[in-house]
């Protein structure tokens, strides 16, 4: 099914009467020349305290750091998703997990019944089904112009109904249309990935300056194992190492993003096109074992390691710069681009996140009771579970063994040392059963039978995107350009 296909009866007619709006000039932030253009920058594997407006001392981000202070900065901003895949899933529909089924990773090498497997894990899809209107499709139809460049991961192939060209982008970059092997960050000619991403990236703007636009960047970094500039290798590991956070190969990765965020800005201020433009940095998941603490977990898993995340939205004149503790999550991207964009929303699409555009021009924070994650699935040392944040509580269920519930309160225990399940049995009763009327109700596969392959003696693979999911840590992940120019693992 085309791109087109999927818009059609009452949804065209929403576009519509989306374009008299933009006709009109109606929005929440009054009277516009045009749509605001978007930029949207999302980071691989990038944890919650990996910058430094987030409180990373080590790591020098001075245009992410910029970008924070002229911005909104969440505090407590999540992924949808404790991995790559599902996360990319959600913010494209604005919808959990359950709801577009993409739940993992797909790794033929851990598929579920594997041995290491206790419980026979949910089946997720591989792609995000063409009938979901996904952002560029619904800003598209809005008159945007859309491109994607970097790793999708939602669907194989560069061509087809499930890649970004099928699925709304009309300008499509990956990294091998640039000359890059499968997962390098550096090309035979020692290019830089990160580098050439945003060199199309800014042709693009530079293209489409015109008319309101949307930029989807996904960038490879920072992914292990890193491959970063040598320059920048150097530069950390003069500095030297405080504790095992101070990784110099990752904080060179971190800064290699950095510097081309710094292009991003300066190329927007130079067209005269920063005040019209809306940026917004966050990542895919949480950080990997080694740089999530203090916080409890990582990648792959349902503590606030695996899925907090830094997150700053820019527009100059627009959003007030600040810092909030909202509670927000990646699904809450689509409704709000969607609303700054004077986008319809797909009438027959159910969307799960919260649309942020009033509370971004300065208006109350919107009210919403909860949020959920769902990740019925194994990767790395993460097993099966669900878990739902009401206020400052948060209660995680765990399904091998039985299945278990663990109960925090985010307020006075963020780092979740201490489990209050048995000393708050009410309350923990009362968020389970929310928990699983919330399951029932968008469907969520729920791994229940135990696996008869399973052997307590088999160990799961490591290295690839079988164990990429929260397992390993990157201590030694790390290559040399030269070594690693067309090898250096890049996805999952």
């Amino acid at each position: 099914m085309s791109s087109a296909g999927k818009r059609r009866g009452s949804w065209v007619a929403l576009i519509l009467a989306g374009a008299m709006a933009v006709v009109c000039g109606h929005t929440t932030f009054g009277a516009e020349r045009r749509q605001p253009n978007v930029i949207l920058i999302l980071i691989d594997d990038m944890g919650w305290r990996d910058v430094g407006f987030m409180g990373n001392s080590f790591v020098e981000t001075p245009a992410l750091d910029a970008l924070a202070r002229g911005g909104l900065v969440f505090t407590q901003a999540y992924a949808s998703a404790p991995n790559c895949a599902p996360t990319r899933a959600c913010l494209m529909s604005g919808q959990v997990t359950p709801r577009h089924g993409v739940y993992t990773v797909v790794d033929p090498r851990q598929p579920p019944g594997s041995p290491w497997h206790k419980l026979l894990a949910a089946e997720s899809n591989s792609d995000l089904a063409t009938e979901v209107v996904t952002i560029p499709e619904a800003l598209g139809g809005a008159g945007y112009a859309t491109a994607f460049f970097g790793m999708w991961n939602l669907g194989r192939g560069r061509r087809g109904p499930t890649t970004p060209g099928g699925q709304g982008f009309e300008t499509v970059v990956f990294p091998e249309n640039l000359g890059f092997a499968k997962d390098a960050y550096h090309d035979n000619a020692g290019n830089y990935l990160s580098d050439r991403l945003t060199d199309e990236l800014l042709a693009f703007v530079e293209k489409e300056r015109d008319r309101p636009f949307f930029a989807y960047y996904a960038d490879h970094a920072v992914h292990a194992p890193y491959d970063p500039p040598a320059d920048l290798v150097g530069k950390y590991e003069r500095k030297g190492e405080r504790d095992r956070r101070d990784h110099a190969a990752y904080a060179a990765t971190i800064e290699g993003v950095d510097r081309n965020v710094a292009r991003i800005v300066a190329t927007l201020d130079r067209l005269a096109l920063r005040e019209e433009t809306i940026v917004v940095f966050t990542s895919d998941n949480g950080g990997t074992p080694q740089f999530t603490p203090p916080l409890r977990g990582s990648k792959g898993q349902l503590y606030e390691g695996g899925i907090r995340v830094p997150m700053v939205v820019s527009w100059p004149g627009r959003v007030k710069p600040g810092s909030t503790d909202l509670p927000v999550a990646t699904i809450d991207l689509y409704p709000t681009l969607l609303d700054l964009g004077r986008a319809a929303a797909p009438p027959a699409q159910p969307l799960d996140g919260t649309s942020l555009a009033g509370f971004l021009s300065g208006k109350e924070a919107p009210e919403r009771e909860r949020l959920f994650w769902h990740f019925p699935c194994y990767v790395g040392k993460a097993t099966p579970s669900s878990a739902v944040r009401e206020g400052d509580w948060k209660l995680v269920e765990f399904f091998e063994d039985g299945g278990h519930v663990e109960l925090f309160n985010l307020r006075d225990d963020p780092h979740e040392q201490n489990d209050l399940a048995a000393a708050e049995p009410k309350r923990a009763d009362t968020l389970t059963k929310t928990l699983r009327a919330w399951q029932e109700a968008t469907g969520a596969a729920i791994p229940k039978a135990v696996n008869p392959a399973y052997d307590p003696a088999a160990v799961r693979p490591r290295g690839g995107p079988g164990a990429g999911g929260g397992g390993g840590g990157p201590q030694g992940a790390y290559r040399g350009k030269r070594e690693a120019s067309g090898t250096g693992k890049a996805g999952g």
